[in-house]
């Protein structure tokens, strides 16, 4: 997604940062939240720093390579980044598959992969869904399903952001604001960028 014309994933990992949009600023303010350890990357998944199924996967994955670079005890780590989101699936799937690596190398490689996953998913769903939308309509979307619940592109707004780009006019609904006001904040937010 483009914020003042620059792109950015919600989530991604420069040598041993994890760096993160900080979700609990919008719409007021854009902000990148820098984790330097797994630690950091747990308190940004605990308090809501990312949000989103596939963002809390990649996040984990990430906070995963940071122990692994830190020569942390992997196992204990594990169980830390597991129990900061007790029902996040994505985050337990990431957990276990970075927990899987040989070396530093490999646990930086699974994560950025993870990350990628997702990000590709969710652009072929753009790419599937676009053709569902006609010229001028009006959706409603629940909750935020969109680029910042995700690495990128998001899945429920995917395919309204490939419809915008092949020229259709589409206008969006927004509503549900549990727990932190995320589709009037958030998906609003996301939208008008």
């Amino acid at each position: 997604m483009q914020v003042n014309n620059k792109n950015y994933r919600t989530v991604w990992m420069k040598d041993s940062s994890v760096f993160l949009i900080e979700q609990n600023l919008l719409p007021f303010e854009f902000r990148i939240y820098e984790a330097k350890t797994c630690l950091d990357t747990c308190m940004a998944i605990k308090t809501m720093i990312v949000r989103g199924a596939g963002a809390i996967g990649a996040a984990a994955g990430f906070a995963m390579a940071q122990a692994f670079l830190a020569d942390e005890d992997i196992k204990k780590a594990a169980e830390v980044i597991k129990n900061t989101r007790p029902t996040a699936q994505n985050l337990f799937y990431a957990v276990s598959k970075v927990l899987k690596a040989k070396d530093k190398q490999e646990a930086v490689k699974i994560a950025n992969e993870i990350a990628d996953e997702d990000s590709n998913a969710c652009k072929k769903i753009g790419e599937h869904g676009d053709h569902l939308i006609k010229n001028n309509a009006k959706i409603l979307t629940h909750c935020n399903a969109g680029w910042l619940a995700f690495v990128n592109w998001g899945s429920a707004l995917s395919p309204i952001y490939a419809a915008k780009r092949k020229g259709k006019n589409v206008f969006v609904f927004v509503d549900e604001t549990r727990p932190r006001l995320q589709g009037s904040q958030l998906t609003a937010w996301e939208l008008a960028n």
